[in-house]
């Protein structure tokens, strides 16, 4: 029995050397995402395609020219922006799984904001459009906060119920209420164009590339989250309620109203999605403008591991894949695009569930380079 005690205890101290903080963000991430696109491969060639093919064609649909580029930044403006809420809720020590009704509700505050003040010029109008979809969505999801903070509600309950309740609300609005006249479409009439958001066709991009001005919005909201939650008494709270609610209420902290508060930092950052596709791409309020983004922002969270630079490299990469599987079927008819649905719950699996798969042997080899050198 002494043999392979021995041979253990090098690997104990070994294991003893705490993983570095670049290795966690970033190294990890990465060696899940190669992992997930090795497995892609080979269950692509198991079916009787070309791997390399099929992988070169989502690289090239999402990268390959300023068009795909200009889709991939759209996607991933979405994408950030929900990553972003459910990162901030997380700090907290909150699973906030309803950015996806907390978007929905935002745009029903863009739409009225932008349907009944058309006449003002844009300077205000677009302004005042995205503090409505901010509005809207802030209330929405400090309801579950309040709810969890004054009842024992679990959050993850009452965010699911939230999101049923948002699709319910607004499919009655827009059907009932807000549609155009006369239209048989469940869609409000067009904005006024003083609240369309400008598109980043100066830099390159085409007209036709839905980009807009939503995306450096979503680098200043990222900006916000860090300096908010990294840089200021108010994030230091926060980061010590997701550490341990009861050490911060012996702190001093308020628990609740915390919890009332980064929920309502949430769904405002939610809101963002309603920013970018009613003022930046849609102009039109219309049934399910939210895409399922919402539940994708908790993937890209995760992989990020709920830091902003992080969620903007996930959200970039989902995007990526959003945009390359809608060229996949054209360029690579073989592989059904449904593939990409597959990478993207293999990033999942190996981030989220399994994501400390890789970190002893990562663990090893970062300590023994270091040993070495």
């Amino acid at each position: 029995m002494s043999a392979p005690l021995s041979l253990s205890r090098p690997l104990a101290r070994l294991m003893a050397h705490p993983l570095p903080h670049w290795a966690e963000v970033a190294l990890l991430p990465v060696l899940n995402l190669l992992l997930a696109l090795g497995l892609t491969a080979l269950l692509v060639w198991a079916m009787g395609s070309d791997p390399v093919a099929a992988l070169a064609a989502l690289a090239v649909g999402s990268l390959g020219s300023a068009d795909a580029i200009g889709y991939t930044l759209y996607y991933a403006t979405n994408m950030a922006f929900t990553g972003l809420a459910v990162a901030v809720a997380f700090q907290g020590g909150l699973f906030n799984i309803g950015a996806e009704g907390q978007a929905y509700l935002a745009g029903l505050g863009v739409a009225l904001v932008a349907l009944n003040l058309g006449a003002l010029p844009p300077w205000l109008l677009v302004p005042l459009a995205m503090l409505g979809g901010a509005g809207f969505g802030a209330a929405w999801a400090a309801i579950p906060g309040w709810l969890q903070a004054r009842r024992g509600s679990h959050i993850v309950i009452t965010t699911i119920m939230f999101n049923f309740l948002a699709a319910s609300l607004m499919v009655y609005l827009i059907v009932n209420v807000l549609i155009a006249p006369g239209s048989m479409a469940p869609e409000t009439r067009r904005f006024p164009t003083a609240a369309d958001l400008p598109d980043l066709s100066a830099f390159g991009f085409p007209s036709s590339a839905p980009v807009n001005l939503s995306l450096g919005l979503a680098l200043l909201a990222a900006l916000a989250v860090w300096l908010l939650v990294w840089r200021s008494p108010w994030g230091y709270a926060l980061r010590a309620l997701g550490e341990s609610a009861e050490v911060a209420r012996y702190a001093g902290i308020d628990a609740g109203r915390m919890i009332v508060q980064v929920m309502a930092l949430s769904g405002a950052l939610a809101a963002g999605v309603a920013v970018n596709e009613l003022l930046g791409a849609q102009h039109k309020l219309l049934l399910a403008f939210t895409g399922g983004y919402g539940f994708t922002g908790i993937a890209v969270a995760l992989m990020g591991r709920n830091h902003p630079l992080g969620v903007l490299l996930a959200a970039l990469l989902f995007g990526a894949l959003t945009q390359g599987g809608a060229e996949l079927a054209f360029e690579v008819p073989d592989v059904p695009s449904e593939i990409v649905v597959l990478i993207q719950g293999l990033v999942i699996l190996l981030t989220g569930a399994l994501g400390n798969m890789l970190r002893r042997p990562v663990v090893v080899v970062l300590a023994l380079l270091r040993r070495g050198g």
